[in-house]
């Protein structure tokens, strides 16, 4: 994936007053062009829906967030531990969506696509700020945007947090270069700042400080050069000739190198504030991850080496990005020792490689950022059941990209072998005229194909259905498409087409208990009562989560209450809120069945539950239903009252709740 080369130019006077406007015209132009081509890649999801895979946690079934932006809900998002996880920052932003947009998926959809633009835009300003050069710092912002492995983050709503970490992740390397060009308590505040609301978003960007030091090894050279740190942009210029390259690579005498030693030391020092908010992040995620059951049990063997082929995985799919899924299923049996073995090898190799070619330091930097980056999600310490995800390779490719762009930029510019036949440095202007329209053509072709692909891969997105099928036939033994797949049929009344894809994935893991539950569903839907029970029963116990325990015991108690057993309906939607005090279906549930059995003033208690969690026009209707049973006439016209106010359509919300209580 060659990249356009365009030589920095040195800011001094001898280049003319004009020349800085056209230089910054030409940026602009630049970015105009990066952002118009991820809107022409990305603009069908505007009218793509809601995904049936987490969207409806973060989103369409989470009451906080759908009440807006409010006090109560920030409250919320600063102290739950919701979608196994800590990013407050993320939940507001969800908020937010809905505030302007209501449920409306287009909103929240054209807002990642925003985030997205924003964030190739961050990066190329970010680079070419940092190391002087515009064109390579471009193309690694376009190969950013275009790249199909990015679809994930940016057409799946509940990839926000993706976006919005690397937004604060991008703005952090900004604040930090600013402060290194003049170190003040002030600045560093601001890096600090920066980097908490990064966390804040979604903790996989802890790896910042590792990622700050290789920034101070380069481009900001703040360790083992010789000349002044913060006389870099000059000095990185003079790169062009391979001076600096040859000074860099010299051996440093022994005062230097202790010099360097202090260098280093100063530099980790000065990261303490960041290893500090990275501790307590670190802290709050693992505690979140135990408490919603996201942490893997597998032996460590086992990750150890998914671990090893997804790295190589993750770079066969930079340099070829085919056959991306949204789910990639984590083995079902060890894998091959060659294959673990062949992996291992080949990564170090490249490390040695990197080490080898030590002159050319954004090898050294893009690499390790690589490594670096993929380790909170490489799944050593495995969360969840994919073995690797598109969306974790959102901010580890972007030391790839630097990396293929600065070598090949100097490949192609004749700095790889200059000395050879020609004076040291000199490479005939003929030659390089012609090096860099090759490059440029080579690099326009390389984003049109990654822009097509990419706008292929967003078309998958269109629907469940679209999407699921896609994940299966470009994986296999994937039992989470295979259950996603159902539901998505199951929601469409396709019952007999949604079963043999819930039986599939059971086959696959039986000890998965959201294939099961549907199973259930589809068992309850044809009458086969016991069947249901037997099912749900099963699924309360593999429940990893609260989420479907607490769905597994709701849909046990209606099972149960259309068998005709009310005692243990009760006992089963007591369960559900149990597991989930705000589920607010299973205070209803468990109002409905109290009402039946003539418990009315504890289904007093259960609809006033359900409805401080969760305000709706029919909840008000029953829950008058309940407090006239009980005699409390004026409260039940209060809540009447409430009910129209509530409501769009009263006679529809009345009709549901007469239903509901005649069942």
């Amino acid at each position: 994936m060659p990249p356009v080369d365009v030589k920095p130019v040195p800011q001094s006077p001898a280049c003319g007053s004009g020349h800085p406007t056209l230089l910054l015209t030409r940026k602009f132009l630049l970015g105009l062009v990066l952002a118009l081509t991820v809107v022409a890649v990305y603009y069908p999801v505007h009218r793509q829906p809601f995904a049936n895979y987490d969207d409806a946690d973060y989103v369409l079934e989470n009451l906080h967030v759908q009440a807006g932006l409010h006090w109560t809900t920030l409250r919320w998002a600063l102290s739950t531990q919701a979608a196994a996880n800590w990013f407050p920052l993320t939940w507001i932003s969800h908020a937010l969506d809905t505030q302007l947009f209501g449920l409306n998926p287009a909103g929240p959809h054209d807002v990642n696509v925003l985030f997205h633009i924003v964030n190739a835009l961050l990066l190329f300003w970010v680079l070419e700020r940092a190391t002087g050069f515009v064109g390579r710092s471009w193309m690694v912002a376009a190969l950013f945007a275009l790249h199909p492995i990015n679809v994930e983050s940016v057409a799946w709503i509940a990839e926000r947090k993706n976006l919005l970490s690397m937004f604060f992740f991008l703005l952090t390397l900004a604040a930090y270069r600013w402060y290194v060009e003049k170190p003040r308590g002030a600045r560093y505040l601001v890096v600090v700042l920066l980097f908490a609301f990064g966390l804040m978003s979604k903790p996989q960007v802890i790896t910042l400080p590792f990622v700050l030091l290789l920034w101070d090894y380069w481009p900001l050279e703040r360790l083992a050069v010789r000349s002044s740190p913060f006389a870099l942009r000059q000095n990185r210029r003079s790169e062009t000739s391979g001076e600096q390259a040859r000074t860099n690579s010299e051996e440093l005498p022994s005062g230097e190198k202790q010099r360097a030693k202090s260098e280093l030391q100063a530099l980790i020092w000065e990261k303490i504030p960041l290893l500090s908010l990275c501790a307590a992040s670190a802290v709050l995620t693992l505690k979140a991850q135990a408490a919603g059951g996201a942490t893997s049990t597998d032996a460590l063997s086992l990750r150890v080496e998914n671990a090893l082929v997804s790295y190589m995985r993750y770079i066969e799919k930079a340099f070829w990005p085919s056959r991306l899924a949204l789910f990639y299923p984590y083995p079902l049996k060890p894998y091959p020792l060659w294959q673990v073995g062949l992996a291992a090898l080949a990564l170090l190799a490249i490390t040695a490689g990197v080490a080898f070619a030590r002159r050319r330091r954004y090898l050294t930097v893009g690499w390790l950022w690589f490594l670096g980056t993929l380790v909170p999600m490489i799944g050593v310490v495995q969360v969840g059941t994919q073995a690797m995800a598109d969306r974790y390779a959102y901010l580890p490719f972007v030391g790839l990209f630097i990396m293929v762009c600065w070598l090949l930029a100097d490949l192609f510019s004749g700095q790889m072998t200059a000395g050879t036949e020609h004076p040291a440095g000199y490479v005939p202007a003929g030659q390089v005229r012609s090096s860099n329209r090759l490059l440029g053509a080579t690099s326009i072709g390389v984003l049109l194909a990654l822009g097509l692909v990419s706008h292929r891969q967003v078309g998958y997105w269109n629907d469940h259905i679209t999407l699921w099928t896609h994940t299966l036939a470009v994986t296999s033994d994937n039992w989470t498409a295979e259950n996603n797949l159902g539901t998505a049929l199951l929601k469409l009344g396709r019952t007999e087409e949604a079963i043999p894809h819930f039986r599939a994935a059971t086959a696959l893991d039986p000890t998965d208990p959201n294939s099961i539950l549907n199973i259930g569903i589809y068992e309850q839907m044809h009458g086969h009562l016991r069947a249901a029970i037997a099912e749900y029963t099963k699924a309360t116990g593999l429940a990893r989560n609260t989420r479907t325990r607490s769905l597994a015991y709701n849909n046990l108690g209606y099972a149960y209450k259309d068998l005709g057993d009310l005692a243990a309906a009760k006992t089963s939607f007591q369960h559900a809120v149990e597991a989930d005090p705000e589920f607010s279906a299973g205070w209803i549930s468990l109002g409905l069945v109290e009402q039946r059995m003539g418990e009315a003033r504890q289904a007093v208690g259960s609809y006033s539950r359900a409805l401080q969690l969760h305000p709706s026009d029919f909840g008000y209707l029953l829950l008058a239903a309940a407090l006239e049973q009980t005699g409390n006439r004026q409260q039940a016209d209060d809540a009447r009252q409430k009910a129209v106010m509530l409501s769009n359509n009263i006679a529809a919300a009345q009709r549901y709740a007469a239903k509901l209580l005649a069942q």
